[in-house]
């Protein structure tokens, strides 16, 4: 395996364990695993651009990805396969160089159409056959960070990072 040059993610189902919360005033809460932000720190140490490409559009997603320093973030999409495409075209990437991870329905095209593709392991098992992998952890439980983890582990370079770069 090569390493991707984009790390695409939704966040739904992945960054979270899917649940949602409404308070008695009708606000949105969702809970995000800190420890997700470690593979974003891996990315970012690999300079590997990170995208959120999510069908849900809130200000906690932009308000996360804007903590997190995700600067491609791309909310209220239906038709997540032509965002990425569109994405690559303007990095000058071919879509078989990024890597995704998408627990649903919604994530199927783009999982089957780029180099390396991941799910959470609470995901449906017919997500599950179409991934080339599929992650010990739940979404919501860090996922992202073992999705990013087991990339940089495949291409030989995990432990370099953790020994020189941390």
């Amino acid at each position: 395996m090569k390493l991707p040059k984009l790390v695409i993610t939704d966040i739904d189902g992945v960054w979270t364990d899917g649940g949602m919360f409404y308070d008695q005033n009708g606000n949105e809460l969702k809970k995000f695993n800190t420890s997700d932000s470690a593979g974003v720190l891996f990315c970012t140490l690999m300079n590997i651009p990170i995208a959120i490409i999510t069908g849900e559009d809130t200000q906690i997603v932009a308000r996360r990805a804007k903590k997190l320093k995700i600067d491609l973030l791309f909310q209220g999409i239906s038709d997540k396969l032509t965002v990425a495409k569109s994405l690559c075209e303007k990095l000058g990437i071919n879509l078989k160089e990024a890597a995704y991870i998408g627990d649903d329905i919604g994530d199927i095209e783009l999982l089957k159409s780029v180099g390396y593709s991941c799910c959470p392991n609470n995901s449906p098992d017919y997500i599950k056959r179409i991934t080339h992998s599929v992650t010990t952890k739940n979404g919501g439980d860090g996922a992202f960070r073992e999705f990013v983890e087991r990339i940089l582990e495949e291409c030989g370079v995990l432990e370099d990072i953790i020994n020189n770069k941390l």
